[in-house]
This record gives C-alpha cells, structure tokens and sequence, in this order.
C-alpha cells in the first residue's frame, strides 16, 4: 500500500498523517501474525491474544485515495499518473521474487513449493482476476492492481469534465450505489462464497466492492478543502459507511463465509467507519498531532515512511519465519514479535534500497524526456 510521500524539503510532514499510517499498517501486520496465520496454517499455535478484524488495509486504501486528490494538481495528469506507477511498481517487482525464495527455500517442507512461473503470473498481477488459478505469493499484494486503476482513472478523470463539479459527484455515488445494486447477483443461489464466474472475474476482478473505500477517501478531502459541504459529505460517507459492512457479508481471507447478521464482523466495519472518521479529522484539523513528544514523533514518521515496504513483504515472509521460529521452541508471542521486527527490517531496507532510489529515477527520466519535448 502507498501512500504519496513528499521528496525530503519540499513541503512540511504532517505528524497526524504519519501516525494514521503507521498505525494502520500496524493493524495490518497485527492482524496477519495473531489471526490470519494460524488460521491458513494450523500448525501454528494459537495466539492467546487474537486481532481476527480485516481493517488496516482497507483504511489504508482510504488514506491512499484522499492522497491522490491531494497531489493530483500539482503535476501534468501524466507526470502525476508516472510518479505513481514509479513508486508502486519497483518494490513490488523485488517483492515478487523475494516471497517466491521464502517459499520455495525456507518454507517447510510440508509447504507448497511455487513454480518460477508464478513470479510472472504475480508480475502480471492476475490474482484479483481468478485466486484459484493465479495465487499470490503474498495474499497482501491485492491491493496493487486496485491502485494502480485507481490512479490511472484519477489522471484520466483529471482532463474530462467528470473529473471535478456535478458530474464527479454524480460519479462518487454511483460507485458506491452500484456495486450494492450488484450485490444480490453474487448470492446465487444464496451462496455468497461461490459467485458466478463473471461476477467473480469482472466485479471482484475490477475491485468493485472495494470501490466505497477510494470514494470516501476523495469524499474526504473534497470536504476537507471545502469542495464538499457537510451535509452532502456526511451523506455519502454513511452511504460508504453501509457498503463497508454489505462488504463484510463477503467471505474473508480466513474463508469464514458470514451469510447473516449473526456472523458478520460488524466490529471490522465499525472499525473501519471509525478510521474514515479519523481521516477526516486529521485532514481538517490544523497540524494534528504536532505535540507529540519529539521521540515518539521520529519514530511515527520513519515508520510512516516505510510503511509500503512493510507492507508488502510481511505476509509471507512472516508466515516462514513464524513457521521456522515455532519449529524451533518459540512460543506464539516470540513468532508475532519476530513477524513485526522482521516486516520493520526488510521494509526499511526495500524502502531505502529500492523504492526510493528507483522513484528518483524514474522521475529524472520523465522529466528530462518532457524537457526534450
């Protein structure tokens, strides 16, 4: 998951944005070594204290759309729509590989061994498109085709009419209202977990039960910079509020399949709708969270920094080594301890080594092709 980062000296950091995405990316890493683990590997001790809601990443995609409102205008739509295919694109291309090496060399035996075809497969990103066919080697790589849509249509958008005033807003309610309209075509014959084939290629291909996360994200920064009055923020944010918890019927990551009321995570969704709030307020209040002890502040921020880089490579290079660590003696606190420290490490280093350097270059190369042209 990214989050547009300034050059170092451009403009002013925003203490409240860095301790909205570390924590969030935190939810993430917590939830995959206390619930989800055990859950797809079984061998894996219990955790004592289990985070079992699906929240972080959606919050993070959230936080991704109001900052792509945010940077939009200030480049040309193809500078800007460049820039963010030079930071999403780089770490994951090494991220791939690195995932395949851990499951392939230091998984345990008993673990399935991928072929190298299925780096080119998760390159490709298909996984969104057929699971069963195209797994990923890191469940968490889904949020990348979405972005990467998501951008490329906030850059087209940006040179049309619809990309601003009536016909915008308009936009934003249909992308919330249809996905909803679509959802009783997914229950046949009131089987949620088994949607038609087409619904599961076009519909969850395409991200359109995610699409309520990126508008209340552009919903929020519209009012923030007072594009949007209240009320009519307030309305499409409940209405994003409601998708949130239909998109919690749907069945998760861990396979349970929550047909009903009694089974839905209502507490994910509430979460969720508490996070938006979140956002909104940091992005309306001035300087939020700048009286945080100087300490506390430094390493918010550099977490923040690297939090796309932890993101991507804590799933399953976590599940390897909470595997390898478990097989070893430790107890379930040390592997999900040993899962953060090491999500930290290899996303500072895919941080420092690749993503920054690689975005500095590829922008030198726009730049200097747009300054020949």
């Amino acid at each position: 998951m990214v989050v547009p980062t300034p050059p170092p000296g451009t403009r002013r950091r925003e203490p409240g944005w860095d301790v909205l995405r570390s924590t969030f990316v935190l939810l993430v890493v917590l939830y995959h070594a206390t619930h989800l683990g055990p859950v797809l590997h079984p061998e894996l001790a219990p955790r004592s204290l289990s985070f079992d809601h699906q929240v972080g990443a959606s919050l993070l995609l959230v936080v991704s759309a109001y900052f792509a409102c945010a940077t939009l205008g200030r480049h040309s739509p193809g500078r800007y729509w460049w820039g963010r295919v030079a930071r999403l694109l780089p770490a994951f291309v090494v991220a791939v590989p690195l995932a395949w090496v851990a499951l392939r060399f230091v998984s345990p035996p008993d673990w399935a061994s991928p072929p190298a075809r299925e780096m080119v497969v998760n390159w490709l990103m298909l996984g969104n498109w057929d699971t069963e066919r195209y797994p990923w080697l890191d469940p968490a790589f889904w949020t990348l085709p979405l972005q990467l849509m998501a951008f490329t249509a906030a850059a087209v958008l940006s040179v049309t009419r619809w990309g601003y005033g009536p016909r915008l807003r308009v936009l934003l309610w249909a992308m919330v209202v249809v996905p909803l309209l679509l959802w009783p075509l997914r229950a046949r014959p009131g089987d949620v977990a088994d949607p038609p084939w087409w619904y599961r290629t076009v519909v969850d291909g395409l991200g359109f039960h995610r699409l309520h996360l990126f508008v209340a994200g552009i919903a929020v920064w519209l009012w923030s910079t007072r594009r949007m009055r209240t009320p009519h923020a307030i309305a499409l944010l409940a209405v994003c509020g409601l998708a949130q918890f239909v998109h919690g019927l749907e069945p998760g990551p861990d396979g349970v399949v929550r047909i009903d009321l009694d089974h839905l995570d209502a507490v994910a969704a509430a979460l969720v709708c508490a996070g938006i709030a979140l956002v909104a307020v940091v992005a309306r209040l001035p300087r939020p969270g700048s009286r945080m002890p100087a300490p506390l502040a430094t390493a918010v921020r550099r977490l923040a920094g690297i939090s796309y880089g932890v993101y991507l490579v804590h799933q399953t290079v976590g599940y390897v080594l909470m595997r390898r660590l478990q097989d070893l003696g430790a107890g379930p606190l040390a592997q999900s301890a040993a899962m953060l420290a090491t999500a930290v490490l290899l996303g500072w280093a895919l941080t420092r080594l690749v993503e920054r350097p690689a975005h500095a270059a590829l922008m030198r190369a726009w730049d200097r092709r747009a300054g020949v042209t």
